[in-house]
């Protein structure tokens, strides 16, 4: 489901280069969940926003589902990002201005606008935002905003909107980072639940080891490398 090939990324500051990833080659089949573990400043997050197509490689190739992200335009990657991957950032990125529905309910309408294939109707997407909220607990929450929700209630949110479009592919970027320990363990189960449900291929960013215990498979990243899997 996701080929890494030879990549790497490296930042021109002016007066030297940093090399962030030098030279990773990665392959995950369908259906697994990956732990991505290492020091900060190791490449992890960078080696996450590449494969979700936040970023461009200075080199190599980044294949989703057998198609080259590598070179995409920015609207490709766009189109792309909304038929394969649901991405769980660790500072959740809520809009303020919406309820905790409309939240969940914004990739279904914009994938809907572009693909009338998708297009099942507000009343459809309604269902199945207010399904998945209450799928993460939240089904007395629908209307609330995120000012009026907890850390850990964002998270389950940005869990949901996640996996709203069904994606075969789950990014998670510290997911129960800013969380205490007993809401983590919650998301932690409803990304494990989901993941099993739906069979996304999971891939998790995390610097916790009980999280990455959890994972079919851990991969170690030290110094822009990949050192162990």
């Amino acid at each position: 489901m996701i080929q890494v090939r030879a990549l790497t990324k490296s930042i021109d500051t002016g007066t030297h280069r940093v090399d962030i990833l030098k030279g990773i080659d990665l392959e995950i089949p369908k259906g697994q969940f990956a732990a991505i573990m290492g020091p900060s400043g190791s490449g992890k997050s960078t080696l996450l926003g590449l494969l979700a197509g936040l970023d461009s490689p200075t080199s190599g190739q980044v294949l989703l589902d057998g198609e080259d992200i590598t070179h995409l335009s920015e609207d490709a990657m766009a189109v792309l990002r909304g038929r394969k991957i649901g991405f769980v950032f660790q500072s959740y990125h809520l809009i303020p201005t919406l309820t905790a529905e409309e939240n969940v309910l914004l990739p279904m309408e914009l994938a809907g606008r572009g693909d009338p294939e998708r297009n099942t109707g507000r009343s459809g997407w309604s269902a199945r935002a207010r399904e998945l909220l209450d799928r993460v607990g939240l089904k007395d929450r629908f209307d609330h905003y995120p000012v009026q929700l907890s850390g850990g209630e964002q998270q389950r949110v940005a869990l949901a909107r996640a996996f709203a479009l069904r994606p075969p592919i789950l990014l998670a970027d510290e997911p129960t980072g800013n969380l205490d320990s007993a809401t983590g363990r919650v998301v932690l189960d409803l990304l494990l639940a989901l993941n099993r449900e739906q069979g996304a291929t999971m891939v998790l960013v995390t610097h916790e080891q009980s999280l990455a215990d959890s994972a079919d498979r851990r991969i170690l990243m030290h110094d822009g490398l990949v050192v162990s899997q």
